[in-house]
């Protein structure tokens, strides 16, 4: 019978730790995920250092930021924070 108890307590554990820590995980990941593929030439938006621009030229894994009147940078698509306007930023 102590052994059911304890099987008890140590699924509650984890189904607390799934619904707290695992699960609103994989749901931020997929928004960034789909946030990523939905990026498109002329979105301003800002990099996870914190640089401001908008796209100019976009690949598959990397995309031309224009930062200023003149200035292209380039960037992996891993490197963007947020689109402006579209998501407001992720606060820590």
């Amino acid at each position: 019978m102590q052994g059911v108890g304890s099987f008890l307590y140590i699924a509650i554990f984890f189904a607390i730790l799934y619904f707290f820590l695992i699960r609103p995980q994989q749901k931020q990941q997929k928004q960034r995920k789909q946030m990523l593929s939905e990026l498109k030439v002329n979105d301003e938006i800002v990099t996870v250092g914190g640089i401001h621009g908008k796209i100019v030229k976009l690949n598959d894994n990397d995309f031309l930021l224009r930062v200023g009147d003149r200035l292209e940078m380039k960037f992996d698509r891993n490197a963007v924070g947020y689109v402006k306007g579209k998501e407001t930023p992720q606060k820590k």
